[in-house]
């Protein structure tokens, strides 16, 4: 029907409109006298006219629901009259909605044929009747007046609200949706916001409507003089306090954050809605944006004078002064906010890295390393030509027994791969996996892995070489603190060190020195916390996964202080109830170098762990056996302590009676000095094989190796051994077959010299200065030489 249409007194002439029906409620008969024809809508003792009650009472916000309903077309004046009567008897009942514009019925038959739209309605009152109250809200309209009858007063006033609420919103937002000046616009706001407040409904949509209608109106308006910006954040503040912001207006926040980070509105109105974010916030994941202001605001605190000591008060403020945190939900919120930024800094390099065609090739690369599928090796080529194959080896004999002198269960890897993109520029390391050490086991036998792949520590991720922008340097500076700051309170950080134990950086930030150098302070701080659930999260989440432990390890990607932090954490995690085989197992399979490299500095913690490993016959292999005896008694304690263990371990001086090992590995980061320590502990004459690979020896370490008659293989596979040093191994190791120079600062004038070493059957010069003439020379010199890799370098 139309609501619009103004009927005068016709339907008091239609009978069907005031047909007596006993099944329908009635509103009943007025035992007052009408006072007059004039009488008004609130004149007269025929009716009131309620107004709303202040007695406190809360409603939820009605979207829909059952009630009687009951239209009059009428002139205004005769509204007393037609109540007066007796032929108000027909009531309909429907089931209305109360949309976001209009008032609809399920069933649009009789009165509710059509939807009543808010910009309709004039006026909205709460109705009774002196002798036959009864619950109606009156709704009037142009041209008439709809009743609605409901079964108490509570549920009366609930609609009233209802109403009232759908339409004020409803107008709102239409003049909100085209502001023509902001003066005005600003007016609106702050009524709207006061209606907010002072709504009888208790509904959060009561406080997010308004928030959405400005969230929208600052969406399409950003161009907004900062005046304007500060009017709206102080103008909406109320309805904050006890409200998430939505995602547009989390985005007017965070632009303003980043414009004006000093001005006063980021601590006066901006920090009690973070606190709240933080304290309440349940799932970031539903609402990134929330997070992302969180960041803003942070990053705007530190951007005032004294910044970071701002930001401490503020993560002070959230712990409380007590030492117990009263908001369980706060730490996890703050090291959401904190990963979420530290990644944003490294943003531009992984996107680079998932885009970049060369990365890709790069990461397949690591990928087969991984698999442990190592390349034929390079040989020398025959003096008719030969196609080349595609892995770039040609073949000339078969292959002598003893291989190359690179690690027989590692693939000689191309030079560095260098990539230069977006401010990255990506060196892939080798990748020495110790897959196989990990699958069979530190046992005897066949099944053994090698001693090179004990001993050598390989990097878990490629080494970036990073240098953030500035604005980037700052953000990471100042979350990286924050974390920092978390690891100083004593009832988070356990929660602290199980978020962390996963290791949720990206890899790039793993690789980044300043980084994982900020980042060493939390892992100190677990190390050092004496409670068992603290300290065990710096093991990795599960097998052949890194943790903390791994990372910050000599030769781990965040290690820079020659093991420091490692030995303290062994230290802890033995002091616990980590005193076990099983724990020994794990470091003899992952980090045995680093734990012999360290004994062999003298760590007392270390020295310990060796004596364990010996003692436990963790270790069976006879060469590492006396390696290890070897390291022991290199150092005062730990000769004193290798001294202790005979006593109990009678064997143990039978197996060094029986003379030297013949194979010797260095742990990865070891120094000319700690070679010379080693070799002057004990006697070294049956040694025949000896790896420096990827330790930091020089050339002055040939002084020391030219003390090894015995020696037949010698793997300096990329380390800093240059021509001075192979000059003097020229002269005095004329014995020697398998020599690997690959990835060293070798060049001609070193290489000659080589050439009186006729023993030479296998020589790898993969990725050094070698020219096509020195190689034609040598080929000539050196007649047992079957085995050869010049990838890499000019004569390839």
């Amino acid at each position: 029907m139309d609501f619009n249409s103004s009927g005068g007194g016709n339907e008091l002439h239609n009978n069907q409109f005031y047909q007596s029906e006993e099944s329908k409620p009635l509103l009943g008969e007025m035992s007052a006298p009408l006072e007059g024809n004039n009488n008004k809508l609130c004149a007269g003792p025929c009716k009131r006219t309620l107004q709303h009650c202040s007695s406190g009472m809360r409603y939820k916000l009605l979207q829909e629901g059952d009630i009687q309903v009951c239209v009059v077309k009428h002139p205004r004046t005769f509204l007393s009259k037609i109540l007066t009567s007796k032929f108000l008897r027909r009531w309909e009942p429907h089931h209305l909605t109360l949309t976001d514009s209009s008032l609809a019925s399920a069933t649009p038959t009789g009165y509710m044929e059509a939807a009543l739209s808010y910009s309709t309605i004039e006026d909205l009152q709460l109705l009774s009747w002196d002798n036959a109250p009864k619950y109606c809200v009156q709704l009037s309209f142009p041209g008439g007046t709809v009743l609605l009858q409901a079964a108490n007063s509570y549920l009366r006033d609930q609609w009233f609200n209802s109403l009232q609420w759908k339409k004020k919103i409803y107008k709102y937002r239409k003049v909100l949706n085209n502001p023509s000046r902001w003066e005005v616009v600003l007016k609106e706001i702050r009524l709207l916001v006061d209606m907010a407040l002072t709504s009888p409904l208790q509904d959060e949509s009561i406080h997010q409507a308004p928030l959405q209608i400005i969230s929208t109106l600052l969406a399409e308006n950003t161009n907004l003089s900062t005046q304007d910006h500060e009017n709206i954040i102080v103008a909406i503040a109320p309805l904050l306090e006890n409200n998430h912001p939505p995602p547009d207006l989390c985005e007017f926040f965070c632009k303003h954050c980043r414009e004006r980070p000093r001005s006063m509105v980021v601590i006066e109105v901006f920090t009690p809605v973070v606190q709240r974010i933080l304290k309440h916030n349940m799932d970031f994941g539903k609402c990134p944006r929330l997070r992302l202001f969180t960041q803003e605001y942070i990053l705007a605190l530190n951007e005032l004078n004294a910044g970071m000591e701002v930001v401490k008060k503020f993560i002070h403020s959230m712990h409380g002064p007590t030492g117990q945190c009263p908001h369980p939900r706060v730490l996890p919120n703050l090291v959401a906010v904190c990963l979420a930024a530290i990644y944003s800094c490294y943003e531009d390099f992984i996107n680079s890295r998932d885009n970049s065609p060369s990365l890709k090739e790069i990461r397949n690369g690591c990928q087969q390393q991984n698999e442990r599928k190592p390349p034929l090796p390079l040989r020398l080529l025959r003096p008719e030509p030969l196609t080349p194959a595609p892995t770039g080896l040609l073949s000339l004999s078969p292959p002598p027994s003893a291989p190359l002198s690179a690690p027989p269960t590692l693939p000689l890897a191309p030079p560095p791969s260098i990539v230069n993109s977006s401010e990255i520029l990506v060196e892939l390391e080798r990748n020495n996996n110790t897959a196989n050490a990990r699958r069979k086991g530190p046992g005897g036998g066949d099944s053994e892995p090698n001693l090179i792949d004990c001993l050598l520590v390989s990097p878990a991720l490629s080494a970036l070489s990073i240098q953030l922008p500035a604005q980037a340097d700052r953000v990471l500076g100042c979350f990286a603190l924050i974390l920092k700051m978390l690891s100083d309170y004593d009832d988070w950080r356990p929660a602290l060190a199980s978020l962390l134990q996963p290791i949720p950086f990206p890899k790039e930030a793993l690789a980044h020195a300043k980084f994982t150098k900020e980042l060493k302070y939390v892992i100190q701080r677990f190390a050092e916390d004496p409670r068992q659930e603290v300290h065990s999260c710096l093991l990795s989440v599960r097998s052949g996964k890194d943790g903390w432990f791994q990372l910050y390890s000599p030769g781990g990607v965040a290690c820079d202080d020659d093991g420091e932090l490692f030995a303290s954490m062994v230290h802890i995690l033995m002091g616990s109830c980590y005193k076990t085989k099983k724990f020994l197992l794990s470091l003899a399979e992952n980090k045995l170098g680093p734990c012999m490299l360290l004994a062999l500095r003298g760590n007392q913690t270390m020295v310990e762990i060796l004596c364990l490993m010996l003692e436990y016959n963790i270790i069976e292999n006879k060469d590492t056996q006396l390696q290890i005896i070897s390291t022991l008694e290199s150092t005062p304690v730990g000769l004193h302590m290798y001294e202790q263990l005979c006593d109990r371990q009678r064997e143990l001086k039978e197996l060094q009676r029986k003379g030297g090992p013949t194979r010797l590995t260095l742990p990865s980061k070891s120094t000319d000095a700690d070679l010379a320590r080693l070799l002057s502990s004990g006697s070294f004459g049956n040694l025949e094989n000896l790896s420096l690979a990827f330790t930091n020896v020089t050339s002055a370490c040939a002084e020391q190796l030219i003390k090894l008659p015995s020696l037949k293989q010698l793997n300096l596979w990329s380390t800093q051994f240059g021509d001075a040093g192979l000059r003097l191994l020229s002269e005095h190791l004329a014995c020697l077959q398998v020599l690997n120079l690959c990835e060293t600062p070798v060049t001609d004038a070193g290489l000659l010299s080589l050439s009186s070493m006729k023993s030479l059957c296998s020589l790898n010069m993969n990725s050094t200065k070698l020219t096509a003439d020195t190689y034609e020379d040598l080929k000539a010199k050196l007649p047992n030489l079957t085995e050869v890799d010049v990838r890499y370098t000019e004569a390839w």
